[in-house]
């Protein structure tokens, strides 16, 4: 008779464990969990995406700019504010065309449409397109730059709790209204790369009650150029910030890595100098520079030659700042090995000095530092790291070398950017990993995954340039035209107007709310073309041309919205060739029609989950068997996963190897949706049981799903939550016999 084994809850001791072998983490720890973590007593799927502002037109959530169109008679001409690019886009009356092909100097390369019935469309100049035979002079024409998100920041305003998100490309910002619109006016373009992201502040303005937004994202171009510096945004315009330090000489602050505010004064750290006599500027990266108290926008405000004005104060090491964070009253700025304190003297002439609180531990990522009331939490070289204010340590004993994974070349740890989930109680980190090519799809891949209270890791596969806080201006509700069997949650705080969400941004352009309550993952990624070559078997291969897609081969894509080749619309394919970081092949015997743009992917995540490898009777020197389990699982519409299993550390999987030899070890499937005509129906949770015959030295279980399930889109788009296994052992053999 087999023995039984009750697995739960999932708390503390749970979650991803790389600190030991997988035979000697606790029952309820995992030693690989991909695209599912703890959460309250349960293994849950990933957090999903869904559109900006519970909206359903992914255009929404895209960084677009307004055009206005030029009618000459015949043609309407828009002109774009930088050259075309090949991958751009542009929509008119729900139209979308797409840019394929750019042949100077003659131009007339004909746009992509999404509808055959539209205006054709050409490029007609290095940053024009003209609409041939139609006014659309009083049309609204939308331009999509396709750039990488490069900063959500939330702009202070007057109203409560009311905080406008401003979000930033390479080159240009915007404010999402129904939609994202570029924030013209003034100094609004800047001329950046895809690894400088914007650091911004909110800090007063002359007027009365009013803040202004402060911005850098640290360009330290040679030679130096206006396109470079900082600004700061009035509410109305973006105004040049580059502050005179010395009322003399001239010499301003050109740019700096990180703005904040510290007892009324507006700080610099990390700067750039420059005298506006030569081509280049001196960097002091160890350097903090602060204004005079109060307005940061005077004159003389940072003049160190004035009293009562600016100056700086240089930190005794030859490391650079790389963030900084406040614990309470304290600015606690980290150093690329080391960690200090910028502490406030109370004495106007020399306010601030430096005080090291710890030697050996810093930072690596200027956005990776994220805030709690009595902690400072962020990634460092070695380890994840938490200041107190007085003592800097690790708190990622249970996963050591995961951070070694994060790709230390080049601007890589740039990348790493994190945030706080209050909803769930989670810290997020994206981060490029080792398998990362700098020269062809820099951007990051992985998001790594901290559950603050009960202390559990996990790991989840996306493409995620930067975070922020995005508040709703509207709640979901029947109005909208998002049906009630969709994905939008309707009970839940987060589809509420004014609730705090996390926001995520991606290479493309796109923005979304990141949502635990939301299980499928929205569409994010344009498709530029698509050509397709059919077998004589009748299988076609089809090559994408998605740019900066990020993909990988084996990984799953969901394609929809296509026009033209509609055959391939709501559904799931595996990445079969990648070709380079703007082209890839899928294969399917779906017949293929010509491409007219508008498709559309979403990434589908694999879940993977593998438990600890058990054996209850190795204090006994004996081996096991598994005989069944049976999972309490929630209660799905449709949602199944195959339960791999593993035995003596082999890295063999018995159930693929039964089906090779002819084995009948059943199918080992796990479903998650209640069984018709049984009292299971109408049930939140369910007892699913799976068979085994599994026999060694320990017995490993996997999670994971088969080919079949993913490409299901019902499987797909169910939500998967374990709450307790319990496991039907037997002791068999001692090892020597």
């Amino acid at each position: 008779m087999s023995d039984r084994f009750f697995i739960a809850p999932y708390d503390a001791n749970s979650g991803l464990r790389l600190d030991v072998k997988p035979w000697l983490i606790p029952d309820e720890a995992f030693s690989i969990m991909k695209n599912a973590y703890v959460f309250r007593g349960r293994v849950r799927k990933r957090f999903g995406t869904r559109y900006t502002n519970n909206q359903t037109d992914p255009k929404l959530s895209q960084f677009r700019h307004l055009l206005v169109g030029a009618f000459g008679g015949v043609n309407t001409v828009v002109t774009t504010p930088s050259n075309l690019v090949v991958g751009q886009t542009f929509s008119v009356n729900n139209v979308l065309y797409t840019v394929t092909s750019i042949t100077p100097p003659g131009f007339g390369d004909a746009l992509l449409k999404s509808n055959p019935a539209a205006p054709n469309a050409q490029v007609s100049a290095a940053n024009a397109v003209t609409f041939l035979g139609i006014d659309f002079s009083a049309t609204q024409i939308y331009w999509y730059p396709h750039l990488p998100v490069m900063g959500l920041i939330n702009l202070e305003q007057s109203q409560l709790n009311q905080e406008a998100t401003i979000g930033f490309d390479t080159e240009y910002a915007y404010r999402y209204s129904t939609g994202w619109l570029r924030l013209a006016g003034g100094a609004d373009t800047w001329s950046s790369t895809n690894s400088n992201f914007f650091w911004g502040v909110n800090y007063l303005a002359p007027q009365t009650g009013v803040r202004y937004l402060f911005v850098t994202n640290y360009d330290l171009t040679i030679p130096v150029t206006a396109s470079n510096n900082m600004r700061y945004y009035d509410g109305v315009t973006w105004n040049a910030f580059q502050p005179i330090i010395n009322s003399v000489t001239g010499i301003t602050i050109k740019t700096a890595r990180i703005l904040t505010v510290f007892h009324n004064r507006l700080l610099a750290l990390n700067v750039q100098e420059y005298d506006a006599v030569g081509p280049t500027g001196t960097t002091y990266p160890n350097r903090c520079r602060f204004s005079a108290l109060g307005d940061a926008t005077s004159l003389n405000a940072f003049a160190e030659d004035l009293p009562g004005q600016g100056g700086f104060i240089d930190a005794y090491t030859t490391e650079a700042i790389v963030t900084v964070e406040f614990v309470k009253d304290r600015l606690i700025v980290y150093f690329e090995r080391s960690t200090w304190e910028l502490a406030y003297t109370g004495n106007e002439i020399t306010p601030f000095t430096w005080q090291q609180l710890n030697t050996e531990l810093g930072a690596e990522s200027t956005f990776s530092i994220i805030p709690f009331d009595r902690v400072a939490i962020g990634v460092g070289q070695v380890g994840v790291h938490a200041c107190n204010g007085s003592n800097v340590e690790r708190i990622d004993q249970k996963i050591p070398e995961q951070v070694f994974q994060i790709r230390d070349a080049g601007v890589a740890t740039a990348r790493v950017y994190g945030i706080r989930d209050y909803f769930v109680e989670m810290l997020y980190w994206t981060y490029p990993d080792q398998n990362t090519n700098d020269d062809l799809n820099p951007y990051p891949k992985k998001i790594l995954i901290y559950n603050y209270v009960n202390n559990t890791w996990s790991i989840n596969d996306d493409s995620i340039t930067a975070f922020g806080y995005f508040q709703s201006n509207q709640s979901v509700n029947w109005s909208m035209n998002v049906p009630w069997a969709s994905d939008t949650p309707w009970v839940s705080g987060s589809g509420q107007k004014q609730f705090r969400q996390v926001l995520g941004g991606n290479q493309q352009g796109y923005t979304f709310i990141c949502d635990t309550t939301v299980t499928n993952t929205a569409q994010v990624i344009t498709i530029t073309n698509i050509t397709g070559v059919t077998s004589i078997s009748g299988e076609v291969t089809r090559t994408l041309t998605v740019y900066n897609h990020n993909f990988d081969v084996g990984e799953y894509i969901y394609i929809n919205d296509c026009t033209g080749d509609t055959q391939i619309n709501a559904k799931i394919f595996e990445i079969y060739t990648v070709i380079n970081e703007n082209v890839f092949e899928i294969k399917s015997f779906d017949a293929f029609v010509a491409y007219t743009g508008a498709g559309r992917i979403a990434r589908v995540p694999e879940i993977v989950i593998s438990t600890k490898e058990y054996n209850f009777y190795g204090d006994k020197g004996r081996n096991t068997a598994l005989n069944k389990v049976d999972f309490l699982v929630d209660t799905t519409p449709a949602g199944s996963i195959d339960i791999n299993y593993y035995a003596s550390t082999n890295v063999q999987n018995l159930l693929n190897a039964s089906t090779t030899s002819g084995t009948l070890l059943g199918t080992g499937t796990l479903e998650t949706f209640a069984q018709p005509n049984t009292f299971e129906v109408g049930t939140s949770r369910v007892w699913h049981p799976v068979y085994f015959m599994g026999e060694g030295e320990v017995v490993q279980l996997q999670f994971a799903f088969n080919d079949t399930q993913l490409r299901n889109t019902d499987i797909w788009s169910s939500d998967f939550q374990l709450h307790a296994m319990v496991l039907y052992t037997q002791p068999t053999s001692y090892r020597y016999q």
